[in-house]
């Protein structure tokens, strides 16, 4: 057992120790921190940076978002390279990513077809984001130089900004493992637009409720913000489950998303891009969101111009065939069939704009379908078109004008009087010029069946044009 002085010079050395132990951490810290505080200091006196990170530009709602956690955070920069940020979240966010094309451009052509496409009232409602997405200086100045002389206006309103991130963002895009047995250069151009336009959604999310895909050579139908509204309320309405709605059936063009879904899609695009084609990934998207079929608006909104493909400048001509540049709008009107409905197909659904049509059972010779319109018209085009991908075809019908309505039974209208038009041919009967030898206004338009078959129907659509009728033509009916 230790004497008392033994003892206490043992716990004045362990005193001794611990304030010595603590005085260099203390000096760590004073010096660590001074470090940091000059680091922030000499920081705090270089000039401002025009890349704009997107934690600084995006309109963002931390709830239907899934950044907490740094749940995989990317490292991306951005550049401004013309606009104005958007202080205020829009209803529509338009996306176009562009590169340098070897032949011709359809850039600029893609954005006055946008803007003049749409009134200024909905132009209000949206904002156009352009990712220039090459590395070629020369090429993102003119393009630049280009899109602030045309669209000045859209530019510092806030309806159109430029973009761009920087090639040492971008994860590698050579010596990628070569599926689908596509070739070195093809895997590195699909692995590059992969991240193209993961970098573009994730710029844009929050920047609108909504977020249209779009291509750098497309034309747009006239209005088509406000038919995309109305057919997004169309769907809301449904309450069924969706993760994408399809404007065009082509490639990546005028798929729309929600907002709250970017976060996962940018995430989704970044992680598997050098495995697929853009589009396909798409696919696999929707289906992980629950989304089981594809939901197509038809007439398409918008149409692939492009002659020429970004990939290499090969040829590739493809059209959108379901594409009205001017979405059609048929008149006021009741319809009416004695032909037996499958499910909920009704007879208006093919006079309709829409995705729907009618569809009946096998059809009797003396079946029709009568639109009886709320106003007489003088009709000068008609379309209708039978059948789905060469199947349910109305073989034997003719089509035809009426004057005077009258009733019948069941609540149902007609006319008293019919004029043959002519007849289906393979499911299809179209004329112009209709007013040339029917120039009184007409109160009724029948497809009269002319033969029985024993298949079912369908009649997708049924499409007409009109001009306004004299009074005193309407005094004769």
């Amino acid at each position: 057992m230790l004497d008392p002085p033994q003892e206490m010079r043992r716990y004045s050395k362990k005193k001794c120790a611990v304030l010595l132990l603590l005085l260099v951490a203390g000096v760590f810290y004073l010096v660590y921190h001074s470090q940091s505080f000059n680091s922030d200091l000499n920081k705090s006196e270089e000039p401002v940076s025009m890349n704009l990170t997107w934690k600084a530009q995006r309109m963002s709602s931390m709830e239907s978002w899934v950044e907490q956690g740094d749940y995989l955070p990317l490292n991306v920069t951005y550049q401004l390279l013309a606009g104005v940020p958007v202080a205020q979240s829009r209803y529509l966010c338009i996306g176009i990513s562009s590169v340098k094309r070897k032949k011709d451009s359809y850039l600029i052509s893609t954005l006055v077809s946008l803007f003049s496409q749409s009134s200024p009232e909905e132009r209000s409602s949206m904002v156009v984001v352009v990712l220039l997405a090459d590395f070629d200086i020369y090429w993102l100045t003119t393009t630049v130089t280009k899109i602030k002389s045309q669209f000045s206006s859209a530019l510092q309103q806030g309806h159109l900004l430029v973009i761009h991130v920087p090639e040492e963002c971008y994860p590698p895009t050579a010596g990628l493992k070569q599926n689908y047995n596509d070739a070195p250069e093809r895997v590195s151009f699909r692995s590059k637009q992969n991240l193209d336009y993961a970098f573009l959604v994730h710029y844009s999310a929050g920047l609108g409720r909504y977020y249209l895909q779009l291509e750098d050579d497309v034309s747009s139908a006239k209005n088509f913000p406000t038919t995309i509204k109305k057919y997004i309320q169309e769907q809301e309405a449904k309450k069924t489950t969706w993760a994408m709605l399809e404007f065009s059936s082509l490639g990546y063009i005028g798929k729309l998303y929600k907002s709250a879904h970017l976060p996962l899609l940018t995430r989704f695009l970044f992680l598997f891009y050098q495995e697929m084609p853009c589009d396909w990934l798409m696919s696999h998207f929707r289906l992980l969101l629950t989304q089981k079929e594809p939901i197509l608006f038809k007439p398409s909104l918008f149409q692939h111009i492009g002659t020429f493909s970004s990939f290499q400048g090969t040829y590739n001509n493809l059209k959108d065939k379901d594409f009205e540049e001017s979405v059609y709008s048929n008149p006021p009107a009741e319809v009416f069939s004695d032909m037996s409905t499958y499910k909920k197909h009704f007879p208006k659904l093919a006079w309709d704009a829409g995705e729907g049509f009618f569809w009946g059972l096998p059809p009797e010779k003396g079946n029709h379908l009568t639109v009886v319109f709320t106003d007489p018209r003088v009709v000068t085009e008609i379309t209708v078109e039978t059948g789905s991908e060469g199947k349910d075809i109305l073989g034997s019908a003719q089509v035809e004008i009426g004057h005077r309505v009258i009733a019948i039974a069941k609540r149902e209208k007609t006319c008293r009087d019919f004029h043959a038009l002519g007849s289906l041919d393979n499911g299809w009967f179209v004329m112009q010029q209709v007013d040339k030898n029917h120039r009184s206004a007409s109160s009724c338009l029948r497809i009269q069946v002319t033969a029985g078959q024993k298949e079912w129907v369908i009649i997708r659509k049924i499409r007409i044009s009109t001009k306004p009728s004299s009074l005193s033509q309407q005094a004769q009916m």
